[in-house]
C-alpha cells in the first residue's frame, strides 16, 4: 500500500480538497480507502516528546544508540 498524506482543512461546506501535488500521486482510478485524522494541537507534540524523554530516561548505556532515532 502506497500512502499519499497531505494537511488540510475541512471547509464550511464538509468538502475537503486534495492538494494538486497529492493528487498527483494517486493512481487514475479505482477504490480508495480514505482516512481523517484531526490534527494534533501543538502542545500535544510538545507532551508527547516530554514523555517519550522521560521513558528513555532510564535507559541501560547499552541502549543508546536507539536514542538517534527519536
Amino acid at each position: 500500500m502506497n500512502a499519499v498524506e497531505f494537511n488540510v482543512e475541512l471547509s464550511s461546506g464538509g468538502w475537503l480538497h486534495i492538494p494538486d501535488e497529492a493528487a498527483a500521486q494517486l493512481p487514475k482510478d479505482g477504490l480508495f480507502k480514505v482516512i481523517i485524522m484531526p490534527a494534533l494541537a501543538a502542545d500535544d507534540s510538545e507532551w508527547r516528546s516530554a514523555s517519550y524523554r522521560q521513558f528513555l530516561r532510564d535507559d541501560a548505556p547499552e541502549d543508546a544508540i536507539y536514542d538517534s532515532l527519536a
